[in-house]
Parts: C-alpha cells; sequence; structure tokens
C-alpha cells in the first residue's frame, strides 16, 4: 500500500512507515477531524481477505477502544477502507486507529542483553498493570511479548495490540499456522500451545516468560522451531533465573516459576497477586525451606517427570547461596544405588530402635499390644480393641484428612504393649469442621476481614471493580455467598468498589454528547461547561477543547470542567 497522502475513510492521513510486523504495518498518521497525530495500523492482505477474520477484527478492536489506562496505548478507531489493484480488482484494507508514543519497543532493550534488576521489575509491574485493567474490563490480550510493549521516552510502560491476538487466534487452526501470524512462540502459554480455551491467567504466563527473559537474556524455552519451542512450553520445567544468570537474587526464583506453572490453577490467579510477590521479591525476602516444600508440592504436574523436574528446580532454590550447581544432571546409577541401600539400612535401624524404646521391660508377658485402628471405623475399632482385652475409650477430635467417624490415631499409640484390661483413647475424627459464611455485601473491606475472621474464615484475594455509585472499598461481591458452609480457616475472595469510574478523552466532542457520555449510569459524573473566549471556535460547532481531568481512573462523583472555545 503506498503512504504517499492516502486519506482512509475520509478521515485519516496516511503519512510515513514507522513498523512493520507480522500481521500488519504501521504508519503515522493524522486524524483531520479531531486535528491530532495518530499511529495507525494496517493489516496485512492475507488477514484481510478473510471475512471471518476482519469482522472478529472490528469487534475485538471495539472492546480493546473502551479501554483507557496509562499503561495501554488506546485504541480510538477501527475501520475498514478499500484498495484498488492494478488489474481494476478492489480488496478490503481493515485499520485501527491508535495512540502515537514515542520510544523504543522492549524487544530492542533486550538486543542489549538482560535488563538490570530494576529495570525488569519496574518494566514488568507497567505490563502487569495494564493487565490488571484490562482483564478487570474483560480483555484478554493473549500476545504479552516484548515486541509489544513500548518503553516511552518518559521510561514508562505502554502494551499495545490488545484483542488483535484473539482475532488472529481465532482464525488459525494449528500451532504452526498461529505462530507464523502472531510472532515466536517463546511466550506462549501451555494451554495455548496446545489450543485449548484461555484466560486471563495464559497472560500472566506470558508476563512471566517476558520477566525471566529481562532478568537473564534469554528466553526461558528454546528451540530451532516453534512447534519445539510450544512442546517445551507444554512439557519442561524451566531452570530457575538464578541457575542461568548469577547475579540474578534468589528470591526472585519463585515468582518466576510460579508464574510459568503449567497448569493455569498453579499459577498467579490475578496480576494483583503477581505484582504483589514481586514487590515482596524485590525486598530480598528470601524464601524459607518450608516455603519452598508447600511451592514444590503445589506445583506438582500429573506427570511424574514433570514434578521430579519441577522439585528439583525448586529444592535448589532453598540450597545455601554461597553453592552453585556445576553438574546439569544426576549423579551416575551406581552412586544412586549406594544411596538407596543405604536409606534402606538406616530405616531398618530406626525401626529397630523405636521398637525397643516402645517395649516395657517391666510388662509381664500377659501384656497386649494396641491393635491397629488408624483408618478403620469406630465399630471396627472398638471390637478389636475389645478382643484384645483392652478397654477402648472415643474421643472426638475435628482432622480435615480422615474421613468421618473413622480412627485417626489411638493414646498409647499402635504396637505399644500395654496391661491386659487398660484403658485405650481412640479419636474419631469428626470431619473437616465447617464455618458459615457470613453477610459480606455493602461491608466495606476492613468489616468484611473482620466479619471473615470472627467466623473461622480468612480474606482471600481482593479485586476492584467501578462502580459510580458506592465508595471504595464497599463490598460488591463474594466468591461464597452468604450462608455457605466452607471449611473452617478457608478463603473468601472479594470484589470491592474502586471508588473511581473511567473517563474517556472528551477532547473533540461537542458539548451536548460530552455531557451525556459523562452523565451516563455507568460514570455519573458532573459536567461543567468554561467558555474561553481566548481560543476560537471549532468549525464544527461547540466543541470540547480541553476537561479538567485527564482520561483515565477518576474519583466516583467528580466535576469535569469542560472548556469550549468562544473567541473571535
Amino acid at each position: 500500500m503506498s503512504a504517499e497522502q492516502r486519506v482512509l475513510s475520509g478521515r485519516y492521513r496516511v503519512d510515513e512507515p514507522i513498523g512493520r510486523g507480522g500481521m500488519a504495518s504501521v504508519y503515522r498518521g493524522y486524524d483531520i477531524t479531531l486535528g491530532r497525530d495518530v499511529a495507525i495500523k494496517v493489516l496485512k492482505r492475507e488477514l484481510a481477505d478473510d471475512p471471518g477474520f476482519r469482522t472478529r477484527f472490528r469487534l475485538e478492536a471495539q472492546a480493546a477502544s473502551r479501554m483507557s489506562h496509562p499503561s495501554i496505548v488506546r485504541v480510538f478507531d477501527a475501520g475498514e477502507d478499500a484498495e484498488t489493484d492494478a488489474d481494476g480488482s478492489e480488496h478490503p484494507v481493515p485499520y485501527i486507529v491508535m495512540e502515537l508514543v514515542s520510544g523504543r519497543l522492549l524487544k530492542d532493550l533486550l538486543d542489549d542483553g538482560p535488563l538490570a534488576e530494576a529495570d525488569a521489575l519496574r518494566y514488568t509491574d507497567g505490563i502487569l498493570e495494564a493487565l490488571e485493567y484490562s482483564h478487570r474490563a474483560g480483555v484478554v490480550h493473549r500476545d504479552i511479548k516484548p515486541g509489544n510493549v513500548m518503553i516511552t521516552e518518559g521510561d514508562s510502560v505502554k502494551v499495545m495490540d490488545f484483542g488483535i491476538a484473539r482475532a488472529v487466534s481465532d482464525s488459525s487452526s494449528t500451532v504452526a499456522e498461529t505462530t507464523a501470524i502472531i510472532g515466536t512462540a517463546a511466550y506462549f502459554s501451555p494451554e495455548q500451545a496446545k489450543g485449548e480455551p484461555v484466560d486471563a491467567r495464559a497472560d500472566l504466563y506470558s508476563a512471566g516468560v517476558v520477566l525471566y527473559e529481562l532478568l537473564t537474556g534469554r528466553a526461558p524455552f528454546r528451540g530451532e522451531t516453534p512447534v519445539a519451542v510450544a512442546y517445551q512450553h507444554v512439557s519442561e520445567a524451566p531452570l530457575p533465573p538464578s541457575d542461568v544468570r548469577e547475579d540474578v537474587p534468589r528470591a526472585l526464583d519463585a515468582v518466576v516459576l510460579r508464574a510459568l506453572a503449567k497448569s493455569p490453577f498453579q499459577r498467579f490467579q490475578d496480576a494483583t497477586q503477581f505484582r504483589e510477590a514481586l514487590t515482596e521479591a524485590s525486598s530480598g525476602k528470601q524464601p524459607t525451606k518450608r516455603q519452598m516444600g508447600a511451592l514444590s508440592n503445589e506445583l506438582y504436574g500429573p506427570d511424574p517427570r514433570h514434578a521430579a523436574e519441577t522439585a528439583r528446580s525448586l529444592r535448589q532454590l532453598s540450597a545455601d547461596t554461597t553453592m552453585r550447581r556445576t553438574q546439569s544432571g544426576p549423579p551416575v546409577s551406581w552412586i544412586w544405588a549406594g544411596v538407596a541401600v543405604l536409606a534402606a539400612l538406616l530405616i531398618a535401624v530406626l525401626i529397630w530402635v523405636l521398637a525397643f524404646r516402645d517395649a516395657d521391660p517391666t510388662m509381664p508377658p500377659s501384656s497386649r499390644a494396641v491393635p491397629e485402628v488408624s483408618g478403620k471405623s469406630w465399630d471396627l475399632a472398638e471390637t478389636l480393641i475389645r478382643d484384645a482385652d483392652l478397654e477402648p475409650v472415643r474421643s472426638d477430635r475435628s482432622d480435615a484428612a480422615v474421613a468421618e467417624g473413622d480412627v485417626i490415631d489411638t493414646e498409647p499409640a499402635e504396637g505399644v504393649s500395654v496391661a491386659p484390661g487398660q484403658r485405650v483413647t481412640v479419636y474419631v475424627s469428626t470431619g473437616q469442621e465447617m464455618a458459615v459464611v457470613p453477610t459480606l455485601l455493602n461491608l466495606s473491606r476492613d468489616e468484611a476481614t473482620s466479619s471473615l475472621s470472627s467466623a473461622g474464615l480468612q480474606l482471600g484475594s481482593v479485586r476492584t471493580r467501578n462502580d459510580p455509585s458506592l465508595p471504595a472499598g464497599t463490598v460488591m461481591d463474594s466468591s461464597a455467598a452468604a450462608g455457605t458452609e466452607l471449611a473452617m480457616g478457608a478463603r473468601v475472595d472479594l470484589v470491592v468498589a474502586s471508588g473511581t469510574v473511567t473517563l474517556v478523552d472528551l477532547t473533540g466532542y461537542t458539548v451536548e454528547a460530552a455531557e451525556r457520555e459523562l452523565q451516563q449510569d455507568t460514570l455519573r459524573l458532573i459536567p461543567e461547561v468554561t467558555e474561553d473566549p481566548g481560543c476560537p471556535p471549532n468549525a464544527g460547532g461547540r466543541t470540547v477543547a480541553s476537561q479538567s481531568l485527564a482520561p483515565g481512573e477518576v474519583p466516583i462523583g467528580s466535576t469535569v470542567a469542560l472548556t469550549v472555545c468562544t473567541g473571535a
């Protein structure tokens, strides 16, 4: 397509090219109607010729255009023009009009090698801040990678191409085909590589890959072909970043491995959790062995090989930081055989010592051994203990790991020799102790936390949602309704009011349209029109020249002053 004074849809002038990617070319442009510089992304012809794709692309671009956040490149408009070929045939030219941002792509910064830790964490936090907002708006990016992240001249993060990846992936049937359109498979989540449905947690996986690359200078998985890389995302465990680059703090290893968990349910469940973990890790707090052991157990997958690889990586995190692993694989087989024999001998000696320790030399030959009843029903345990000429005494106790009515353990312990007729306390499980979820709606966050604690429950994750009628922190929804029974100590997630609403850029709107926008039910902001005789009016009538509050999140009930030029 020639960019010489081409005007799309009679409104957007296309100037010089400023970028080119696998699915589109980007041009500097000018919005003739509103008089502002813009960036125009024009889709490649092989995508434009697919009617189904053009429909999906338009719908996704419209969804992206509703988002307004400092860390997201704004989408102003999306449309479709036509171009005539030399043979006289016409073909469609889909395009999107975006905010023009000056700066460098994150992938260009990575060409110089790994970034400083502070920069890597700051840029990742900016990406997560954008995802936090977009996921709240119901938009999943699906293609987070350094090529879609701009670092502005002010060193802030701008994420772009929201919605486009979904239109592309919905048009692609294979990993290879999708990869050819979207770009490298290095940032795919396992579920994307397998062609499964994805949600916001796929974006968090991709953000984890970006963080890994920022810290180490290389992606966690590399291969000769995109399909080979996609296979590794599904089947291989990554090395901790500190194994790749020694100056990466070990406190970050656990965060990165959590983000790169194969199962979406084992990752951070939202961008807020990911950001909080980064903040904690950046403080230098080292994970304890117990924490790493718990994380190891949690990240075990259904494939034993995956579990072993993940456990090996995690065990290294809690090792002495002065020691480094020098061998890439396990020791030779004879060493393992020797270790197994030694372990068996130690276990045998331990059993022998415990048996002699429990034996009482003062017991007469007629002594009785407490029978093994753990896991058996109370009725059967009672019979077995009486048959051993002992007296069972039932004692109920809550235990989530043992079914209700089954024996937890005994006192004296099973196998201990006691005198005939001695009382044996049998602890019987009453099952998991339950708690009732209290009424949480319309409480403040602090009140809800207190109510949960009083009920024996814990506060889980807290997400925010815009509502023009509720003060900040007011509970709007919870993961469990009031009256629901949950296990004692379970976590309840909350959705609370953000105390803000999203204000769009009203510049260029007519006064009437701007007032309608501000007063709609989802905003309920107060318009205040101010006339400025110091600037000439727009030829299109009374239009907004500026607004007192910048686009983005603003407090509920805010007054927005709209300036209208009325000069000669």
